[in-house]
């Protein structure tokens, strides 16, 4: 981590200022929030300010993250919901340890693989539609929330769920880029059974500023207060999401929901600068990025580099042809992630780098991960729990179904599904689909040092390696580092599987330097510049964890609607 932290930059000579507030960088839209007995960092202020009154109040950093989760499912609900999964990653300082929470739900036990292409061969679909009922998987959010408050938590349920339960009926103002994401779903889903009326008062996304009420939502968060997750699992809301799934042509059940379980597993770590960063193992894609640090890690990195940024891209592209190959439910295949993040694999195949020219051949699987809508928080609180928490409903408002009376959508993370008999991530029932959603750690010595995540379908193992190389190879500082203009790689593979050869696209930031641009270019990148989809970051910087003089230090970047909340 950076030794300057707390201080101003000097660029030849000069001390850099925007306007007449000192900064590190010019890209930097302002300085860490510091705060030294806790720190909320989430997408949306309301639902941050939540999560902090509950710190204040004695609650844990699980705590706070559930009150700033349902706080979003108001505020935020194009990325996120009841209706989604949730992953975490959590220190916890008792144990001197990190633990994983893997909160994603099943396909319905009830249908295989034949079954399914059947389906869909007499509908003339060649892949599960993206928002279709046979996408929807079991909600694993609310699970996950009761799993981690049952061994985490220190206040009721009751006081964590109160304050967006008396907001949802009073009503939330929608934010700017909230509102421009919500734009979207009048088209997409305004035909959706019970979305409208919901989610498009007068028949319209509401715009910024506009209060927005959901008191189905507060029926929902008030029942998972009087009957814990079994309410809804075996409840009546189970009951109503089988009934809207099954009468839209899927077939998920009241037996899936009540068969649902989250999963605690072991994070996966690889070392780089001296640190160790963190990740989720799959069905999630985090492993993508410990693949990428292990591959770039022997090279000296500069921060306006060309050739720099060429071989991370180069490296993004070989780690993906692996996650397009192999990663899937664990339960389902044996994956082998020691071996893709052993020394040995990442020397064999950073030899197929070469540093004057872009590679050409890419893997089947990218087609469908760019749509991915989602919401990354961040809590610590006194003790030295945090927690990287991320939850989403995957495309915006998932499928747009919404189980009549509860005030939420159904995700659509099944159309992550592969149709093809020999891939790992083939549909099966009972089984995890791949999801794009990564919290992630990083510690030094036995201690965190930094919480963070990037939002954004496959955008996030990319963000999540610029993210690093920027603290620790370039040394910003926890908010720089989320500001600083980013590149992303799509892929251009078709949803049948076909391998493409064109080399896809690198998307590059405004903001980006011109002879970086033209480095890329000349190494035979195709290059388009501010076309968009680079993430939304949150996180949280620790200095001196177990000692007495422990700093939190927040970032919430520029990109969405967020704010970082120090106490």
């Amino acid at each position: 981590m950076s030794a300057r932290e707390p201080g101003a930059a000097q660029v030849g000579g000069a001390l850099l200022r925007s306007g007449d507030r000192i900064v590190g960088r010019p890209f930097a839209t302002r300085s860490p929030v510091l705060g030294a007995r806790g720190m909320v960092c989430a997408s949306q202020p309301l639902a941050a300010r939540i999560g902090a009154d509950v710190l204040a109040d004695g609650g844990s950093a699980v705590d706070a993250a559930i009150a700033t989760n349902a706080m979003l499912g108001l505020t935020e609900p194009t990325g996120c919901g009841l209706g989604g999964d949730l992953f975490a990653l959590l220190w916890d300082p008792e144990a001197g340890a990190l633990v994983g929470l893997n909160g994603s739900g099943r396909s319905a036990a009830s249908l295989g693989l034949p079954e399914l292409s059947e389906r869909l061969k007499r509908a003339g679909e060649r892949s599960i539609p993206l928002r279709s009922a046979l996408a929807v998987s079991v909600p694993g959010c609310v699970d996950g929330w009761f799993s981690m408050h049952e061994r985490y938590g220190r206040l009721p349920m009751a006081r964590l769920l109160e304050p967006a339960i008396e907001h949802a009926r009073r009503g939330v103002p929608i934010t700017q880029i909230i509102a421009a994401d919500w734009r979207g779903a009048e088209q997409l889903h305004a035909d959706a059974p019970g979305f409208a009326e919901i989610f498009l008062p007068d028949g319209r996304a509401p715009v910024e500023g506009q209060l927005h009420r959901n008191p189905d939502l507060a029926r929902s968060y008030e029942l998972l207060v009087a009957e814990g997750r079994d309410g809804f699992y075996t409840g009546a809301p189970a009951a109503d999401i089988a009934a809207v799934v099954q009468g839209h042509g899927g077939v998920l059940g009241v037996d899936d929901l009540a068969a649902h379980r989250s999963q605690w597993v072991q994070p996966l770590g690889v070392s780089y600068r001296g640190h160790e960063v963190w990740e989720l193992p799959p069905n999630g894609q985090g492993l993508a990025a410990l693949q990428m640090l292990k591959l770039i890690e022997p090279w000296s990195l500069g921060e306006s580099d060309a050739l720099s940024w060429h071989r991370m891209i180069e490296a993004k592209k070989l780690a993906y042809e692996d996650r397009a190959r192999c990663y899937c439910d664990p339960d389902f295949a044996d994956l082998p992630q020691d071996q893709l993040v052993s020394e040995d694999y990442a020397a064999a195949r950073r030899r197929l780098i070469d540093d004057e020219r872009a590679s050409q051949s890419l893997p089947p699987g990218d087609w469908n991960l760019r749509r991915g809508d989602t919401v990354y928080l961040t809590c610590a609180d006194e003790r030295g729990q945090v927690v990287s928490w991320i939850q989403s409903n995957y495309a915006g408002f998932g499928t747009g179904l919404v189980p009549s009376g509860w005030g939420f959508s159904l995700q659509n993370r099944g159309c992550l599904f592969a149709l093809d008999p020999d891939h790992a991530n083939c549909f099966a029932a009972g089984k995890r689909p791949f999801h794009t959603i990564i919290p992630a750690m990083m510690t030094r010595a036995g201690e965190p040092v930094l919480s963070f995540g990037v939002m954004g379908g496959d955008m996030q193992p990319q963000g999540h390696v610029q993210i690093v190389t920027h603290l620790l190879d370039h040394g910003m500082n926890v908010q720089e580092a989320g500001d600083a203009p980013r590149w992303r790689h799509e892929g251009s593979s078709d949803p049948t599987g076909e391998v493409m050869h064109d080399g896809g696209v690198v998307h590059l930031e405004t903001g980006v330097p011109a002879d970086i641009v033209a480095g890329l270019e000349q190494r035979g990148h195709r290059v388009q510049v501010g076309s968009g989809g680079f993430g939304g970051y949150q996180a949280i910087a620790i200095t001196d964890h177990s000692g007495p003089n422990r700093i939190y230090r927040g970032a919430s970047e520029c990109r969405k609607d967020g704010q970082a909340i120090g106490l």
